[in-house]
């Protein structure tokens, strides 16, 4: 066997295949034609016409430069009526204005800072030293 020869194209199938002859007579009439090719090209220019309208001008207006940028508005800052410190406040929520009322919370022992590290639940009363006694039980 020649390493140089190349494989046979030609197989059996393609060898027996013989491709099937036209009759030679008109399928379909020439009215019936025209007809197919006039509503095709009917179809294809109205397809065309609809992906090639002009889109309408758009109008890039983001809501706030519509609703916040109208011209001849000044803004106005309140005057403060209270110094705030925002390093040393206790932030005001539901829960801080609120602690009167939340079960299952240790004393409070600032009320300005409620939930501040408190070791009141684990100090056995007898070693508490800052608080007034109470009295004895009878």
């Amino acid at each position: 066997m020649a390493q140089e020869s190349k494989m046979e194209t030609v197989t059996t199938l393609r060898a027996s295949y013989v491709p099937p002859k036209g009759l030679g007579v008109r399928l379909r009439g020439i009215r019936g034609e025209l007809l197919e090719k006039h509503i095709a090209e009917k179809i294809r220019g109205e397809v065309q016409a609809e992906l090639n309208t002009q889109s309408p001008e758009m109008d890039y207006c983001s809501t706030t430069q519509k609703d916040f940028c109208v011209e001849g508005f000044v803004p106005l800052t309140p005057e403060t009526t209270q110094v705030h410190d925002y390093k040393t406040d206790e932030a005001v929520t539901f829960w801080s204005e609120n602690y009167q009322r939340v079960q299952g919370v240790t004393a409070v022992q600032n009320p300005k800072a409620p939930f501040r590290k408190s070791a009141l639940f684990s100090t056995p009363i007898n070693e508490r030293l800052d608080e007034i006694d109470l009295p004895p039980d009878d």
